[in-house]
């Protein structure tokens, strides 16, 4: 698929590793202007060097509705008006799956916060200015354990990951009247950032190779196979797709 975003401004959350960093360099080799996001300040600015003049890099943490306003605010002093919004920011926050009784409401809070709650506070902020031009893409990035069950025991990711599929479908019918689409990519196991090499190196050879087994290609993804997706649901050929889940996992 060759898409143009030439004239768009694509926000990435997420961006200073894995997905959110291919994904915001997807976008910038396609012609949008790509204002990456992410709390890693380190990895933000690595992100900042790959994509040079094409983009530019706020520290931003989706949780916290001061920050989203904040960021916002800036955008639009500077006259960015944000055309395509990626949800990536989210992941488990350092946990490992434990025993329901053994976790605090603190662990809980924590990994919905950002994967849950962060998605709806960056959606509640780009909607009136999609609304205001008629036109939006919302791409939300969940993950196998919102469709089934996370591979590493934490319910709270789970939980997070099915509610995001769920604000998904419920945005997609309230914005599109507005020419406004939500639609939501769900990645399979794939090893992108920090914390999920050390859960591929946690769990064994065999378990590694019975998981690679499980998938219909034989084969684990990269972050690109993930941009590719997301590219896919904010151009002109997902005009009509809104609601939508698409599983991005090697075939299941």
């Amino acid at each position: 698929m060759i898409a143009n975003f030439s004239g768009r401004t694509a926000l990435v959350t997420g961006a200073a590793h894995g997905f959110g960093r291919a994904i915001a360099l997807a976008f910038a080799a396609r012609g949008a202007h790509v204002v990456a996001a992410d709390i890693f300040v380190e990895g933000l600015q690595e992100t900042a060097g790959l994509l040079g003049d094409k983009g530019q890099v706020v520290t931003l943490d989706v949780s916290d509705p001061a920050g989203v306003t904040a960021t916002m605010t800036l955008l639009e002093r500077q006259g960015r008006a944000i055309d395509i919004l990626v949800n990536n920011a989210g992941g488990v926050r350092g946990q490992v799956g434990r025993p329901i009784e053994e976790i605090e409401p603190a662990d809980w809070h924590a990994i919905v916060d950002v994967n849950l709650t962060g998605a709806f506070l960056m959606a509640q902020a780009v909607a009136p200015g999609m609304k205001a031009r008629r036109y939006g893409r919302i791409v939300n990035i969940s993950s196998g354990a919102g469709l089934g069950i996370s591979l590493t025991g934490i319910q709270a990711y789970a939980s997070a990951k099915a509610g995001q599929i769920g604000l998904t479908r419920q945005l997609a019918h309230e914005l599109g009247a507005w020419n406004i689409t939500v639609n939501n990519v769900a990645p399979g196991f794939v090893r992108s950032n920090p914390s999920t090499e050390r859960q591929w190196d946690a769990m064994g050879e065999a378990a590694q190779e019975r998981l690679v087994q499980s998938i219909a290609l034989k084969r684990l993804g990269s972050p690109d196979d993930i941009a590719n997706a997301v590219l896919f649901f904010a151009s002109d050929a997902a005009g009509w797709i809104s609601g939508q889940v698409l599983s991005v996992d090697g075939g299941k």
